[in-house]
């Protein structure tokens, strides 16, 4: 029997064979050099190695079979393209090896230029330069250099030093003073140096120099620095990167040659015009590696005109046919100009919209595309406060950057003095070891919070970001005394009354006032700009890509609000609706004592007297919530935490007593308060008694809220207004619980709403794992289900999450097992599961059941993708998440459509 044919696996292509649209073949720059290719641009020919190689090669630690034999196929027909061989003695052809991912990662991985350069072809190329000896050492030093570093890990510094060694010899500081002999003098010294810490010579056989080349930028994939950009970028660890070998062209030739970037527009403001660097005499590297001043794009015009004529045509056709800011290299050897890379460049979130919004105007692009070029990230960016650092301010400290924001203030120690500085009209920074409940009104009067411990869903990190405040958590180069009203860092002791300012973006905290540039965006989502009248491209732009993510999402946003204040700012930003009002919050400052009073009755009668009081102080904070919301749905959790969290900690409070006890003092409260306190001790109160548990064993406690709910809601009705009460139930495991809830709310509600045309839902919120396991079960008895994610995730993992973030997340994000936090964004394979089978269940049990989320990932730009897949009606987040919310849900309906947004 004949052997059987076998089709050999493509690994390379020619520049000719590919296109844009093969970047998880052969990269970003890959792709765009083909695609330069075929539009007639004046690129230098080469060829791709593709990922696959790459991945092939990082699984198994050699080179696919197959790979060689092409790699030399390709390079033969380059050699005859050109008309030169690699490495030849009398006329070398020189190659560059760059790397280039699907993703642009720009300086991540490796690039080496020169290479087919020895101790011969060094000879060869200086005649092929008519006999230009400076350039022809120049360009071997720059190999030695690149190839030490890149592929056999020399330190750099180490060749930085002897070129410094150089020109200190020279008495110059100028790199272009070095002549052929200098240079000639400074490859002796690199070689030298490259066998002192490899232990071989450097490597004088060209297609060895090309071969390991090659293996290094497969290998840089996995470098450290890659690793951490991708992990920051959220970038697929599989992808690998394809390798690029072009045939060398040299801006290092004399004053009539020359190395630049250029961008189609500014990326810094997205404004029209012309916008890069350019550097004569030098390869590109020179101008990332900052070796000498740059001058601005538009001095090219006077150096060498017919170059820059030519480079700002192929700049216009690049952004038409790319339809997007282009970021380009390019190189002028000796009055050619030749293209080297083009992308669609990176941009600040301000470009990021105005662009967006000029190429629909210039009919580029339609909204839909410029609302899947935007996203959330950017726009919350957009919407926090920054620092105006015009001066030297140099951070004392720096924290985890928790609620993004920059605020300054005086230091304060405890909730109480921040509450009183504040109502004198006295910006405070709350500062604390940690935070807990009882700082809510502290943080509340607070511009900021800083503590020394916790982490990213630590209670301050996760309250402040619910209200739009800036925090920085974890400086634990702050030692925080609260008793003696002060902190120490670097030295310097800062005193209650003392100015700070807290940069919760870059988590720095500076001594003093640093000046606060307000953010435009804001002042537009608040109503205070009109942008169909303000001379901003930006507010203008946001304003019209936001009214087209509405007309687009199907998603509804509501949010999560406890006061009228809180409400009336969401609704500004275009909540349709409170997703999550939680009453715990009703229940602390000065409603603390009714609380302590209910909990250490032990009557009937004291229980109802205690429920009494509180009832109407809930009442008017529901008909305040329900006159903000007019005619919107409000979503009201009745009691959830678990109410030691109202009395002193017992550590604290047996103190206490002991001392009183000791001096002889009357202690008869304090002791009966102990007792409580020691009766309702737990040791995981979070899976303790709490939520509709304590509903069950409380009488009277759910039964006094739902009446406030109802008596608000008609008392809002009967004033003119329109009340949307759901009542949600936390916690729930089992129907029969929801059950027993909801028999004692219906008898209440038809008590108090009688025929006044108010109707009141009754749900649940799913955040056990449990529940979204017999949602079918639960959906009977319920009329929503709100997923509480955050519960959910902690239950799901097994996390405590106020304990794990600093505990091991920082290793577990090292070592991959987490891309991102499970806290911040859903796990859509774990989490999400449960979410969809609750929505599939529930829905499949009671059609049209509403569904929601309102844990932290409902303002998560990719959690909201995946609310929009599953099918939920609405998300709720934080008010100053809203717009962030309602950008993604547009940008949800276009994902299948559109193009990366990265």
């Amino acid at each position: 029997m004949a052997a059987q044919e076998t089709v050999e696996h493509k690994y390379v292509y020619d520049f000719a064979e590919g296109n844009k649209d093969l970047k998880d073949l052969l990269g970003g720059k890959g792709a765009n050099l083909a695609e330069m290719t075929n539009l007639g641009l004046p690129v230098p020919p080469g060829f791709t190695i593709t990922t696959e190689a790459c991945k092939a090669y990082l699984t198994t630690g050699r080179e696919p079979d197959g790979l060689a034999a092409q790699i030399e196929a390709h390079l033969e027909s380059l050699e005859r393209e050109m008309g030169r061989k690699l490495g030849d003695p009398q006329d070398p052809l020189l190659v560059s090896v760059r790397s280039g991912a699907k993703f642009s990662m720009p300086g991540m991985m490796e690039t080496v230029l020169n290479v087919g350069l020895n101790d011969r072809s060094v000879v060869g190329l200086s005649a092929q330069a008519g006999g230009n000896d400076r350039f022809a050492w120049d360009s071997y030093r720059r190999l030695i250099q690149m190839f030490g570093k890149t592929v056999c890990e020399v330190p750099g510094e180490e060749f930085e030093h002897a070129l410094d060694d150089a020109k200190r010899a020279k008495g110059t500081q100028n790199d272009l003073d070095l002549d052929a002999d200098d240079l000639r003098g400074l490859v002796d010294a690199y070689k030298k140096i490259f066998a002192k810490h490899t232990g071989r010579e450097f490597p004088q056989e060209p297609r060895e120099q090309l071969d390991l080349a090659i293996r290094a930028v497969f290998e840089s994939w996995n470098a450290e620095r890659a690793v951490v950009y991708r992990r920051q970028e959220r970038i697929p660890a599989d992808l690998g990167t394809a390798v690029n070998v072009v045939a060398m062209v040299f801006g290092n030739l004399g004053a009539d040659s020359g190395t630049g970037v250029a961008f189609t527009r500014d990326p810094a403001s997205g404004a029209q015009g012309i916008y890069g660097d350019y550097l004569a005499n030098a390869q590109g590297e020179d101008v990332v590696a900052g070796i000498r001043n740059t001058v601005p794009l538009q001095e090219l015009e006077q150096l060498d005109k017919k170059s820059y004529d030519e480079l700002l045509d192929y700049m216009a056709r690049l952004e038409e046919h790319y339809k997007d800011l282009c970021d380009i290299e390019f190189t002028i050897e000796r009055g050619k100009l030749w293209m080297l890379q083009t992308r669609v460049g990176k941009r600040t979130a301000a470009a990021a919209f105005v662009i967006a919004g000029q190429l629909v105007d210039e009919g580029l692009i339609d909204l839909d595309e410029a609302l899947h070029r935007v996203n959330g990230a950017q726009l919350a960016q957009l919407m926090f406060p920054r620092f105006q650092l015009d001066h030297e301010f140099q951070p004392v400290a720096k924290g985890i950057g928790a609620s993004p924001g920059a605020a300054s203030g005086k230091v304060v120690f405890t909730s109480a003095r921040a509450v009183e500085l504040a109502a004198e009209g006295e910006s405070v920074i709350l500062v604390r070891r940690e935070t807990n409940p009882d700082d809510l009104s502290g943080m509340i009067a607070a511009k900021g919070i800083l503590t020394s411990r916790g982490g990213k869903t630590s209670h301050a990190a996760v309250v402040a970001r619910g209200m739009g405040k800036t925090c920085v958590s974890g400086a634990d180069e702050l030692e925080v005394n609260v008793p003696a009203k002060r902190f120490t860092v670097a030295g310097q002791t800062v005193n209650e009354g003392d100015v700070v300012s807290i940069d919760g973006t870059t988590g720095k905290v500076y001594l003093g006032e640093v000046p606060v540039m307000p953010s435009e965006v804001v002042q537009y989502f608040e109503g205070s700009l009109d942008p169909e009248h303000i001379d901003n491209p930006l507010v203008r732009a946001v304003h019209r890509i936001m009214t087209h993510a509405d007309a687009t999402r199907r998603l509804r946003v509501r949010t999560n609000a406890d006061t009228g204040a809180d409400a009336a700012r969401a609704r500004r930003f275009g909540a349709e609706g409170i997703g999550l009002c939680r009453t715990e919050h009703m229940f602390l400052g000065d409603r603390r004592e009714l609380v302590e009073r209910l909990i250490l009755a032990s009557t009937d009668e004291e229980r109802q007297t205690a429920l009494a009081a509180l009832l109407p102080l809930q009442r008017d904070d529901f008909v305040e919530i329900f006159r903000e919301m007019d005619g919107l749905p409000v979503t009201v959790r009745l009691i959830d935490p678990p109410l030691h969290e109202f009395l002193p900690p017992l550590e604290q409070l047996a103190v206490n007593v002991a001392v009183a006890q000791e001096r002889g003092e009357d202690v008869a409260k304090e002791e009966a308060l102990l007792a409580a306190v020691r009766r309702m001790h737990e040791e995981n109160p979070m899976l303790g008694l709490r939520g509709v548990r304590l509903g069950l064993v409380i009488p009277g406690l759910f039964a006094m809220q739902v009446r406030a709910i109802a008596e608000a809601a008609v008392a809002v009705t009967r004033d003119g207004g329109s009340a949307c009460p759901e009542i949600m139930v936390p916690l729930v495991g089992a129907v029969q619980e929801l059950e027993t809830v909801r028999a004692e709310a219906e008898k209440i509600i038809a008590e108090v709403v009688g025929d006044s045309g108010v109707e009141v839902l009754i749900g649940t919120m799913i955040e056990v794992p449990r529940a979204a396991l017999t949602a079918g079960q639960i959906a009977e008895a319920a009329q929503f289900f709100s997923f509480g994610t955050n519960d959910l995730t902690q239950m799901g993992w097994g996390f405590s999450r106020d304990d794990v973030e600093g505990a091991f997340f920082w290793r577990y994000l090292e070592l991959g097992i987490f891309g991102i936090s499970p806290f911040e964004s859903i796990d859509r394979d774990g989490v999400g599961r449960l979410v969809r089978i609750a929505a599939d269940e529930g829905r499949a049990a009671r059609p049209g059941l509403k569904l929601g989320v309102c844990g932290e990932h409902g303002g998560d730009p990719e959690s909201v993708h995946f609310f929009h897949e599953v099918g939920l009606d609405y998300v709720s987040c934080s008010p100053f998440r809203v717009p962030v919310a309602r950008l993604e849900a547009g940008r949800a309906v276009l994902t299948t459509t559109g193009s990366d947004s990265r």
